[in-house]
């Protein structure tokens, strides 16, 4: 096991180039900071810094040591950090939004879990699909599926998920079942809020246009009606898993399917991350499934 006697010594002596400075700051005698950093050049066999009575300065293998206990400092001054944020209750109100169905069917569990641990936590959760100016608004969390366009936030990934373009048995018996791109054309294809499918051909993303007699901003009602023998749907798993493993609906175009997309926490770049949103944030990470 390496010592760690000695370094803070040397970090604050090697940064205020100053031992009795150092003493000073470190609440101890400018002597034992001597004694200290004697120690640790004995153990080290190499001298960390010229000393003369006008100043201090440090040697080129102390220059190396410093960055290197500048960092170990660093990640135990986190992990320290860490700790204390786990132990402090978090309260007050956290202002968020998440998409309708995803946020209903996994989201708002996942909270009002986080609110039975934590009972000093308010949360106002805005559920829906429209794309919220976060800062113009004063939300502190957003979670966003798919595709990021947002480069002014800060994201980390807390799941993922498929989609899946399928179709009933029923409409395939009467339409037919596409194994090409091209093929979509013939299809009745029902849409959400865009007509614009994406699948990915020759390790390359491509877009397809499609068309239908049905589109509609709700993914349950796209996926009642593909279960109804109306047309081919492109959904997310956790809208159409249970109907593909039920064989109500078939899965189509698979060698074409997109690899997971990402489902996000996303929060504003000069908006500290305090520890009641750093918390939330780990237990949707620990809790949300793949989908």
């Amino acid at each position: 096991m390496y010592s760690l006697e000695g370094i803070t010594e040397f970090v604050t002596v090697a940064e205020t180039r100053s031992f009795t400075t150092s003493g000073k700051r470190l609440g101890i005698s400018t002597a034992q900071v001597s004694r200290q950093i004697n120690h640790l050049e004995n153990r080290l066999k190499t001298k960390l810094f010229y000393r003369t009575t006008r100043k201090v300065s440090m040697t080129e293998e102390g220059g190396i040591f410093y960055q290197h206990c500048r960092q170990i400092l660093n990640n135990l001054e986190d992990a320290e950090r860490a700790i204390s944020n786990r132990q402090e209750k978090p309260q007050g109100l956290i202002k968020m939004t998440a998409p309708v169905a995803y946020g209903e069917q996994y989201v708002m569990p996942v909270i009002l879990d986080y609110m039975e641990m934590f009972p000093q936590i308010e949360v106002s959760c805005n559920l829906t699909n429209q794309t919220l100016d976060l800062v113009q608004e004063g939300y502190d969390l957003a979670i966003r599926l798919g595709h990021l366009k947002d480069s002014s936030m800060i994201a980390k990934q807390l799941s993922t998920r498929t989609q899946f373009v399928c179709a009933a048995p029923s409409y395939l018996e009467r339409h037919g079942t596409p194994h090409t791109l091209s093929e979509l054309i013939q299809h009745n294809c029902l849409t959400g809020n865009t007509p614009y499918w994406r699948f990915m051909e020759n390790s390359r993303q491509r877009t397809i246009k499609v068309s239908g007699n049905l589109t509609c901003m709700s993914g349950h009602i796209l996926t009642d009606a593909a279960k109804r023998g109306m047309g081919l749907v492109q959904l997310p798993g956790y809208y159409v898993s249970n109907a593909i493993q039920s064989r109500d609906l078939i899965v189509l175009l698979e060698p074409f399917c997109e690899p997971r997309e990402g489902i996000w926490a996303l929060y504003p770049h000069n908006r500290q991350l305090s520890p009641k949103i750093r918390m939330l944030v780990d237990l949707l990470a620990e809790k949300l499934p793949v989908v």
